[in-house]
C-alpha cells in the first residue's frame, strides 16, 4: 500500500499548548521506517499549514480561535480529498479539531467513488458540541457534530457537500460526555460503546459488529485515534486525560482486527502532546499501533525498554 504521511501541527482547538509538536514526535518515533519494514511504500508529504484567515466572531464568547479553526478546516478538507485519491493518507496531529476538515474531504472522495463512508471514533470524548453549546470554547470538542451535519455551524464552518451519516459513525472508548452532548446525541443514530460496554462485552465483540456493518455496505472506513482513547497509564502525553481507558492490548487488538478486515482507507492520530510525554513513550505507542493496523502481528513486536 502507498501510505502518505501528512503532518498537521494544529493546536488551536485545544487549551494546552504542545500538540503542534505531535507530527515531529511521530516522525522521531519512527513512523516511516515502521511502515516500510512492513513492505509499504511510504511518502512523507511534510506538514500542512493554513495561510489565509477570515475575521470571524461568534455570539458565544467562550469560543477560542474560530478564524484559525475555519482556516484549518478548509485546508484539510482539500488535502484529505486530494491525497485519498491514490493512497492511504495518515494524518499526524495535532488536536482533534483537525477531524473537522479531514473527514469531510474523505467523505467527498467516498461519494465520488459511490461508496458509503464510515468513521470509527476511538476517543474518551464524543466531541459533539456545537458552536452554541461549547462551554470551554475549545473547538476540538465540535468535529463530530459538524461533520455529521448537526445544526449550529452555518455561516462559520464551511458548508458540507457530503455530511457523514450519523448511523455510519461508531464511537468506542467513550467515558466523558457533557450534558449538552448527551442531549444532542440522543437524536442521532451514532453508535456509542462506552468503557462499561467494553468491560462487559470486550472490545472485540463491539468492534466486530461495526466491521461487519462496514463490510456489508462495501464501505470506506476512516479511523480517528485520539490518545485519550488509551488509559493515561500507558499513554500519558495528552492534555485531556481521563482514567479508565483502553489498555495496551485492547488498543492493539482493535488495530489488528481492523487490519484483518481490509476496510481501513485512512487514519488520523490526534491529541499527542509530546511536552507531556515520558521519554517518547506515547509517540512510540502510536507508531506501534499504526504498525498493527498496517499488518504487524503480535509475534513481530519488538522488545522495547523505556
Amino acid at each position: 500500500m502507498h501510505c502518505k504521511l501528512i503532518g498537521v501541527p494544529l493546536q488551536d482547538g485545544a487549551l494546552r499548548l504542545g500538540c503542534e509538536m505531535g507530527p515531529s514526535a511521530l516522525r522521531t518515533a519512527g513512523m516511516k521506517p515502521a511502515l516500510e519494514e512492513l513492505g509499504h511504500r511510504v511518502s512523507d508529504l511534510g506538514n500542512v499549514v493554513p495561510t489565509e484567515f477570515e475575521d470571524l466572531r461568534h455570539p458565544n464568547p467562550a469560543i477560542r480561535r474560530l478564524p484559525e479553526i475555519v482556516a484549518w478546516t478548509k485546508l484539510l478538507a482539500e488535502v484529505s480529498y486530494r491525497e485519498s485519491e491514490d493512497g492511504m493518507p495518515i494524518f499526524m496531529g495535532g488536536d482533534h479539531a483537525m477531524a473537522a476538515g479531514i473527514i469531510p474531504g474523505l467523505s467527498r472522495r467516498a461519494a465520488e467513488k459511490q461508496r458509503p463512508f464510515f468513521v470509527l471514533w476511538l476517543d474518551a470524548h464524543t466531541d459533539f458540541h456545537s458552536l452554541e453549546t461549547t462551554g470551554s470554547g475549545n473547538l476540538h470538542g465540535v468535529p463530530v457534530a459538524y461533520f455529521t451535519g448537526q445544526p449550529g455551524f452555518d455561516g462559520y464552518l464551511p458548508a458540507l457537500p457530503h455530511p457523514v451519516d450519523p448511523a455510519n459513525v461508531c464511537m468506542i472508548g467513550i467515558r466523558s460526555v457533557d450534558p449538552a452532548e448527551r442531549k444532542a446525541l440522543k437524536a442521532t443514530g451514532v453508535t456509542i460503546h462506552d468503557m462499561r460496554s467494553i468491560d462487559e462485552h470486550g472490545v472485540a465483540a463491539v468492534l466486530r459488529d461495526f466491521i461487519a456493518m462496514v463490510e456489508a455496505a462495501d464501505g470506506l472506513l476512516h479511523v480517528s485515534l485520539d490518545v485519550d482513547f488509551l488509559d493515561p497509564s500507558v499513554a500519558p502525553a495528552v492534555g485531556t486525560t481521563v482514567p479508565g481507558g483502553a489498555t495496551f492490548r485492547e488498543a492493539h487488538l482493535v488495530m489488528e482486527m481492523l487490519h484483518d478486515s481490509g476496510l481501513v482507507a485512512s487514519l488520523d492520530l490526534v491529541e499527542l502532546n509530546p511536552f507531556l510525554d515520558e521519554r517518547g513513550r506515547t509517540a512510540t505507542l502510536l507508531v506501534d499501533l499504526t504498525a498493527s493496523l498496517m499488518g504487524r502481528q503480535v509475534m513481530d513486536r519488538p522488545t522495547r525498554s523505556y
